[in-house]
């Protein structure tokens, strides 16, 4: 009998270990800590890069951090855990209730930069910043698309006023109020044929890109290519793991640049299972990480080039290898502007940097629509401006072409830019877009010699869909809508 019964414990107790199950979250800490950089990060650009009223901020930028997700923000306009400093330029989202403190602060040329949690506004002077003069010309008195001076003008002839209207209706007027469009231009033949923006916004707006960063991202990667300093078909060209043993070894330098710009570098997904506001780059998004040394910690656990997992890291290190090939610090911060945004007119647009000055080129940049325009237009322009060549035939073939790891599900993605998917016949095919979270569109349509900006401050489920928005537009032009790839 007591053999018996000492069988039974056991198996009991093997069955009640069989049942546990691991509910806890272990990554609980650092999802209160980047819930106050997300707040952080939002409130601080949103009062001085995007220079909206704190009211503002809070009923359209901060209305992203929903109960379900983020428990929703720390206080609101009437007060709560959180400091602004006005003369600092700079915030501090936590306290007693809502877990550790971040803070983050506006500086010059960059916009907010994130600190660390154990950073005070003592550090502030510490942070990098971007002293760059900017080109002596005025915008206000400069004809588009290099400056701000748009004529008025008819809409030409192939072109539906009642249609376009109705077409901008359908972005603004929406059934949900998780779907708010803050700006719409549409830019044809190189001119802008219309122009809409939401109570309280202007021509003059900054909002976050967030991943229409990485198309930006990917046109300067280009124009190394087109030089010769980086190649598509090469390693990455830096050292994965330069304080290990047998570093070189590494099955890491296999990866190359179309790998990581075609999101498919094989490395461990992190933003792909949802723990973008846990772990990886939301350490360095919202919580003062170094961006650099958390995008070399994946491990590789597919062949590179073979399956598609959109990864902010990815970007990331495409981003990192522009740096070593730059060469040095002071080339690779002013790249940005010399290479691409002050020979486009591209004056409203901050990319803002961790707070080691490592650009974060996957989501943050602020900018307005109309240089998301001019942005649109180089491209539409197939490379050129002013009669210059920026970017190559080549990479702009590149971009568009769908990456070999998407051609079952759809071919919907490229290099860095979004495709139109192969079970959308409404629009046109060789239509491109980039696309951010919240809603940031800049659609391309080569056939049309058309680009559309969205741009949105989206909530909760979201759903705003860029190609039912340019089937929307088009119908006010005359000609096909749909046209093959």
């Amino acid at each position: 009998m007591k053999r018996t019964a000492l069988l039974l414990a056991t198996l009991c107790g093997t069955t009640a270990w069989a049942q546990q199950e691991d509910t806890y979250d272990y990554f609980d800490a650092n999802r209160q800590m980047i819930r106050n950089g997300v707040q952080s990060i939002l409130l601080c650009n949103g009062l001085f890069t995007s220079n909206r009223p704190l009211s503002t901020v809070f009923r359209h930028e901060l209305a992203y951090l929903t109960p379900e997700r983020f428990g929703g923000p720390v206080g609101s306009a009437d007060g709560g855990e959180y400091e602004i400093n006005e003369e600092m330029k700079a915030v501090a989202i936590g306290g007693p209730t809502t877990g550790p403190t971040i803070r983050a602060a506006f500086r010059e040329g960059i916009g907010c930069v994130v600190m660390a949690p154990d950073q005070t506004f003592d550090d502030i002077d510490g942070l990098p910043e971007l002293t760059l003069p900017y080109p002596a010309s005025d915008p206000a008195l400069t004809p588009w698309p290099n400056g701000d001076l748009v004529p008025e003008q008819s809409l030409p002839g192939n072109v539906d006023e009642d249609a376009l209207l109705a077409a901008s209706d359908w972005a603004f007027v929406r059934d949900t109020e998780e779907q708010r469009t803050l700006s719409l231009l549409v830019v044809h033949k190189g001119n802008i044929i219309h122009e809409r923006y939401d109570n309280g916004a202007d021509k003059t707006t900054r909002t976050r890109t967030w991943s229409t960063a990485k198309s930006i991202a990917v046109t300067l990667i280009g124009m190394l290519v087109d030089e010769g300093r980086m190649a598509l078909d090469e390693p990455l060209g830096f050292e994965w793991g330069p304080d290990y043993p047998g570093h070189e070894n590494d099955p890491r330098n296999a990866i190359t640049l179309r790998h990581v710009l075609n999101m498919s570098s094989g490395l461990y997904p992190v933003d792909s299972f949802g723990m973008e506001y846990a772990t990886g780059s939301g350490l360095a998004y919202w919580a003062g990480a170094s961006s650099i040394e958390g995008m070399r910690d994946r491990g590789l656990v597919r062949e590179p080039g073979t399956v598609y997992d959109y990864e902010n890291y990815d970007t990331l290190l495409a981003v990192y290898a522009m740096k070593q090939a730059l060469g040095s610090d002071e080339a690779y911060q002013q790249f940005p502007r010399k290479a691409l945004l002050d020979r486009i007119g591209m004056r409203n647009t901050l990319i803002s940097a961790d707070r080691f000055h490592d650009f974060i080129l996957s989501s943050q940049v602020y900018t307005n629509a109309r240089d998301l325009a001019r942005f649109g237009l180089l491209y539409a322009q197939n490379g050129m401006w002013d009669g210059e060549r920026l970017i190559s035939e080549d990479w702009i073939e590149f971009v568009r072409t769908p990456a070999p790891s998407t051609a079952e599900t759809g071919n919907f993605y490229g290099g860095q830019w979004w495709l139109v998917p192969d079970d959308r016949t409404d629009v046109p095919g060789d239509a491109y877009s980039t696309a951010g979270n919240r809603g940031q569109y800049v659609i391309v349509v080569p056939s049309h010699d058309l680009v559309i900006v969205r741009r949105g401050l989206d909530w909760g489920r979201q759903g705003f869909n860029r190609w039912d928005l340019t089937r929307e537009v088009l119908k006010a032009f005359d000609g096909p809508t749909a046209v093959t790839r």
